[in-house]
Order: C-alpha cells, then sequence, then structure tokens
C-alpha cells in the first residue's frame, strides 16, 4: 500500500543526550545522526515510522522528493529517495532499519542510545545496520553539492530481520519503474569488505492432524508424531543429498536444512492428534529451492496422507511458507565489482553467511553487492557495537562513490 503520512508539526531532530568521551575522529554531524537513529526502538514488533519520518525530515529539508511505502497496518514503511538526473540506472544504497529484540540480553550500556567508548560506538543496531544508513545521511550535503552524472538512490526499509518482508514492496515499485538503478550496495555490516555472495533461505510450517484415541487402541487412530516423524526423517534423507552438491565459496559448502522447533501430543495415554514442526532451508544460490519444498509436499501428499485418510478422511499435512529470500551471487568480476573494489580500498570479495535483501535486488536486474561498516560478530548481541575507524571507512567508500558519479560518464 503507498501512501504518504506527514504530522502537523515536524521534529528535526530526535533530541538525544550524546556522550561525554566522544571521539574526535568520528564528524558531529555523523555522531549526531548516529545517536538519533540509535534513540528510536525500532525492534521488528514495533512501528518505524518515528525513524522513517526523521530519515524523510532530513532529506525533504535538503530538497529530495521521498516516497514512504506503507505495510497494510500503516505502522511501517520503507522509504525511497533518488536524487541526481533524471533517468535509469545509477547506483542505489540500501539499508534496514529494524533491529532484533533485547530482552534476555545482558547490556552493560542503554540500548537505544550511542555510548562512545574507546573508539567504539554502541547502541543496538550501531552495527546491523544503523551505522551504514548514518553515513549514507552524513554523506548526503556532498552527494547534493557536487554535480552527479548518473542517479543516487536510497532505499530505506522494515522487517528485514523476520524473513525480508518488508522491502518486497519496494522491490515491486522498482521492478515496474523504467528508471530503475543498475546496481545496488547494501551496506550490512561485513567489515567494509566487499560481499558477492550469500545462501538464500526458505522456513516452512508443517501441521500433521492426525486422529485421537485411547493409546491402548492405536490402530483406530492416526499418530500425528509418528507421521511428522516420517515426514522429518524424508527431510534427512534430502539433507543427506544436499550435502553432495558443494560449492567451496561457502560455508558450510553445501545446502543445508535443519528442523528448529516442534510441539505435538497431550498425554502418554493419548494417541497424538496433532503434530507442528518449523523447518529451514539455506540453499547455495544456484540451488532449485522451490524444487526442494516441492518433494517434501509431494512426498507427504502422495505417500503419508493416503495412509492417514484410510483411518479418517479428516486427517492430513499442511504446509505454511514462514519467510524466505534468494540466495545472491554476483561475479565478482564484472566493472561494478571493480568499481567497489576502489571505492571501498579492498579487493578481497567474499562470501557470508547471513541472508540479505539483496538476493531480491539481483533477482530484478540490479547488479548487487553487498558492503558496509561493522561486524556481525558484534550484531544481534548484548552491548553491540561498531567502531569509529569503520564508520570512517564507510564515510571513505562513499566520497569515493560520489566523486566517481560526478566524473562518470
Amino acid at each position: 500500500m503507498n501512501r504518504r503520512w506527514k504530522p502537523m508539526s515536524r521534529a528535526r531532530w530526535i533530541r538525544v543526550r550524546l556522550p561525554p568521551m566522544a571521539c574526535p575522529a568520528m564528524n558531529d554531524r555523523l555522531r549526531a545522526l548516529l545517536a538519533s537513529l540509535l534513540a528510536v526502538d525500532t525492534t521488528s514488533r514495533a512501528s518505524n515510522l518515528a525513524l522513517i519520518q526523521f530519515i524523510d525530515d532530513y532529506l525533504t529539508d535538503r530538497g529530495v522528493t521521498t516516497q514512504w511505502l506503507h505495510d497494510d497496518s500503516g505502522k511501517k514503511a520503507n522509504l525511497y529517495a533518488r536524487l541526481g538526473p533524471d533517468g535509469e540506472g545509477g547506483v542505489m544504497l540500501s539499508g534496514h532499519t529494524d533491529v532484533v529484540p533485547v530482552e534476555g540480553q545482558n547490556w552493560s550500556v542503554p540500548p537505544f542510545a550511542l555510548t562512545e567508548r574507546d573508539g567504539r560506538c554502541y547502541g543496538r543496531g550501531s552495527a546491523d545496520m544503523k551505522g551504514f544508513i548514518a553515513c549514507v545521511l552524513a554523506s548526503l550535503d556532498d552527494f547534493l553539492q557536487q554535480p552527479l552524472r548518473m542517479p543516487l538512490h536510497l532505499a530505506f526499509s522494515y522487517d528485514e530481520e523476520v524473513g525480508c518482508l518488508g522491502v518486497r514492496s519496494l522491490v515491486a515499485m522498482l521492478n515496474a519503474s523504467a528508471a530503475k538503478p543498475a546496481m545496488c550496495i547494501v551496506g550490512e555490516p561485513t567489515g567494509m569488505q566487499p560481499v558477492y555472495g550469500h545462501k538464500g533461505k526458505r522456513a516452512v510450517r508443517c501441521r500433521v492432524q492426525g486422529l485421537a484415541c485411547h493409546s491402548a487402541y492405536t490402530h483406530q487412530g492416526v499418530n500425528a508424531i509418528h507421521y511428522a516423524g516420517r515426514l522429518i526423517a524424508h527431510l534427512l534423507h534430502q539433507e543427506a543429498a544436499l550435502r553432495q552438491q558443494r560449492d567451496e565459496r561457502f560455508e558450510p559448502p553445501y545446502s543445508t536444512l535443519q528442523v528448529g522447533t516442534i510441539q505435538g501430543g497431550t498425554a502418554l495415554n493419548i494417541v497424538p492428534e496433532t503434530c507442528q514442526f518449523d523447518v529451514e532451508w539455506r540453499t547455495l544460490p544456484d540451488t532449485d529451492i522451490q524444487n526442494l519444498y516441492d518433494s517434501v509436499r509431494h512426498f507427504a501428499e502422495a505417500e503419508l496422507m493416503p495412509e492417514m485418510q484410510r483411518i479418517d478422511p479428516v486427517c492430513h499435512i499442511a504446509f505454511q511458507p514462514l519467510s524466505g529470500y534468494p540466495g545472491l551471487l554476483t561475479d565478482p568480476q564484472t566493472d561494478f565489482a571493480r568499481w567497489l573494489a576502489q571505492w571501498s580500498g579492498q579487493d578481497d570479495f567474499t562470501t557470508v553467511a547471513f541472508g540479505t535483501e539483496g538476493g531480491l535486488f539481483n533477482e530484478m536486474g540490479i547488479a548487487t553487492l553487498v558492503c558496509g561498516p561493522g561486524s556481525m560478530e558484534q550484531g544481534h548481541k548484548a552491548d553491540e557495537f561498531v567502531s569509529v575507524e569503520q564508520l570512517e571507512r564507510c564515510m571513505t567508500m562513499l566520497k569515493n562513490l560520489r566523486q566517481w558519479m560526478h566524473a562518470a560518464g
């Protein structure tokens, strides 16, 4: 759903108290922006509109036109903007605004505030990935002051942390546009090392509906746990086959699957009526994940359900897709990769174990690479941080990108 939302009175900056021992290596604008972004709790379960409004104000105050793409509830939104000349092509800088929860984690600093200490900037989302967004915003004035020969696109999404859900409306909008970007840098934390690939993911919930009865008369019932177990055994056979298809560029070098949760049964003397489990595939980019899913469904429908329904036709097995995203594999020998190596100052391209929204952009024909400040080793943990050195390297990358976009063509 596409709509714009503007309050009657806008807050130019989110009021925060900057840390008393701020490191002088980080410029004041970047520090203030990072502090403002970290001050907003954008845990995926919550609204991100306050943060999107802050970014919108920052952009529109500088004459940049923005577009919001809300979710169905109206409580979350993507923000898209572009600057520079009209027309297709150019570079998109992409980042997600949501963060993972802090509950159950032992933080030594306030999670939703900037704490700067020993060259590190602490706070939930500092590495994943508000540090990158702060760098993009801090660089904006320079992009506006230096004429660009191609468009610069900005894309800030919601609900990345729960399966890359929010960005899909933005992808659809770009796919329908006659002026979509040619290249995209997703600023996930990679230590500023360019990344050309990651695995895809599919998460599915399986519900087995059996028939309960007294455990003394098992022949009269349909044991949902037993049938779920047979389905899981089929999945394990599939996993063994996946291990034979290897790509040493990834860790581990094969596609994987795992059953992560399972529930079923009510008492030992009752044949269980229901069983539910969640399974997750993480596949190499060239693996057909839909084919894997279809194979499991076929086994359930052709082998298991006929047996179950001979006892009671109400028995069945149902599958519910939960989340997923495609893998990413961009040729590191392309011009775009060569340019990113120059902008970032690093030519040692790699792959990562975690997923990003990059596969969705790449799937629609936008050449995509991942490169951003911080490390996922610090993401999703208590006392998450990004180093000032990493932020400065990101600022240098954006400066080099700006100069290239000014001179290109």
